[in-house]
């Protein structure tokens, strides 16, 4: 695996590591962090265990930090510049997020037609406009949620509810919402789903 580092382009401070393969890929996914006001970033546990299963698999991953804490829109900006740098160099852009970014990659997923989307715990809404959710709505492409049942820190029921309403791929685990110890094993499940259909 080669790590480099990538400044995504936008009006936003947006720095990111680009894990990539061993043999050239066309694939990539772009890997949303959690809250970035209680440490989340693109060091987070999960991410990595996903960019590691995935260049495995002969697939990049794009994991991002936020730029400035701008209550979820900036945020969701991010992701969206994200995956318009990952759509100018390869030809099938994924998108992941782990809780707070679950919901942005929800979002961000929509405006710029990601090719798939796979959450982990997500967040259902960030602010009323920001209602991850309802966005579900709005996906064409195949979806997958993941979620722990024992989870009392994300609210993730409305949107695994209606992923379930609209027929999108959903799988639980007997987890809290860090899946702590589960990350290789959470992270080998949405990584199969996103390598077989990108």
């Amino acid at each position: 695996m080669t790590l480099n580092e990538v400044v995504v382009p936008g009006a936003r401070d947006v720095r990111g590591s680009l894990d990539e393969p061993e043999a050239p890929t066309d694939t990539v996914v772009v890997a949303c962090p959690p809250h970035p006001q209680f440490d989340g970033n693109r060091g987070d546990n999960r991410l990595v265990a996903l960019a590691d299963y995935l260049t495995e698999h002969g697939v990049a991953c794009l994991r991002f930090d936020y730029g400035d804490w701008d209550e979820g829109y900036g945020e969701r900006e991010d992701a969206r510049n994200a995956l318009r740098w990952a759509r100018e160099r390869y030809d099938s852009v994924g998108i992941f997020g782990f809780s707070f970014g679950g919901a942005i990659a929800t979002l961000a997923g929509v405006d710029e037609t990601a090719d798939a989307i796979a959450l982990l715990a997500p967040a259902s809404r960030l602010t009323t406009e920001l209602d991850a959710a309802a966005a579900l709505d709005d996906v064409d492409v195949p979806l997958k949620v993941l979620y722990g049942t024992r989870d009392d820190t994300a609210d993730w029921k409305p949107l695994v509810e209606r992923a379930k309403e609209l027929g999108f791929e959903t799988e639980e685990f007997s987890a809290d919402h860090f899946f702590i110890g589960q990350e290789a094993k959470v992270a080998g499940r949405l990584g199969e789903f996103l390598v077989e259909r990108l």
